[in-house]
């Protein structure tokens, strides 16, 4: 696959803008491109070999301000392949901004009630009309091919160096793909953005070796109400990030795993001596949601 990526990841200090006695640093893979951005892009290339072999169509689910439809998209449109994007909810009067911009990158939206959504992510149960040569990704790029190239994520930086990994997870396929290539004594700490996500730890451990299965920690207190759920207390939050770090994050994942990496030290979860890294997944398309003078960044 050729590289849609214009520049490497970089960790940057976090510890400082808040007087922690922790080493807090962020990997900001929100930088690896402006579109395809953060995690989505390791997700993704493995699917793109694979569909590329034999020029399949991309199919792919999520909702209407979704990171990995968008990312989809673009990333199908810079590899010569078309791509379908199966969208949760009836289509609306005005598509969000996400949509418009998927659509633009060639992508073919189908919209379906939420109920139908829920039945979509078994392979048997795809619309009629898909075409026999399409490859189908899971939401958030969940599987095998996700979690393995997911595993490239702590290759680019100097990352050995850091006792512990966190970040926010949704599907987990991020995490997998982190476990898998952490270095020996790395504790990696995934922060669900879903309520009551009980399911998780089978859903991560189903795409890990025996040997590396349990390997990590779930923390469920910091969903904020749940997926896409927000409070005050969030958004101020994310406006004090961004103004002592100048690092924007999104109300979906991201703030919810800096909130949590924040609160953590500043409650003794980590020692002095730790070193923590808060891996910066991307994605700012949930804030396009919010209504405008929000947030102090765009």
């Amino acid at each position: 696959m050729s590289e849609p990526i214009p520049c490497k990841s970089t960790i940057e200090p976090l510890s400082s803008y808040f007087n922690l006695r922790t080493k807090v640093d962020v990997l900001r893979l929100d930088l690896v491109h402006p579109v395809v951005s953060g995690n989505k892009w390791f997700k993704l290339k493995k699917y793109i070999e694979e569909a590329k072999q034999g020029q399949k169509k991309l199919v792919t689910f999520g909702g209407a301000f979704s990171n990995h439809l968008l990312a989809t998209a673009a990333a199908a449109q810079k590899e010569g392949l078309q791509s379908v994007g199966i969208v949760r909810g009836e289509e609306p009067a005005i598509l969000s901004h996400t949509l418009r911009q998927a659509r633009s990158f060639g992508m073919e939206l189908q919209f379906v009630s939420r109920e139908a959504y829920r039945q979509l992510h078994y392979p048997g149960n795809l619309p009629a009309n898909l075409p026999g040569d399409s490859l189908v990704i899971p939401e958030g790029g969940y599987g095998y091919p996700g979690a393995r190239g997911a595993e490239a994520i702590l290759a680019e930086n100097e990352t050995g160096v850091y006792t512990h990994i966190l970040c926010a997870v949704g599907t987990g396929t991020t995490l997998a793909g982190m476990i898998c290539s952490a270095m020996e004594g790395q504790q990696l700490i995934g922060i669900p953005v879903l309520k009551n996500a009980f399911s998780l730890r089978k859903e991560i451990n189903e795409l890990l070796p025996s040997e590396k299965k349990d390997a990590f920690a779930l923390i469920q207190d910091y969903h904020f109400g749940g997926y896409a759920k927000k409070t005050e207390a969030l958004l101020s939050f994310m406006n004090d990030l961004y103004s002592r770090s100048g690092i924007p994050t999104d109300f979906v994942y991201t703030s919810k795993a800096f909130f949590a990496a924040l609160d953590l030290v500043r409650n003794g979860y980590f020692s002095e001596e730790d070193k923590l890294l808060v891996v910066h997944t991307g994605g700012l398309q949930g804030n396009d949601s919010l209504k405008k003078g929000t947030l102090i960044f765009d």
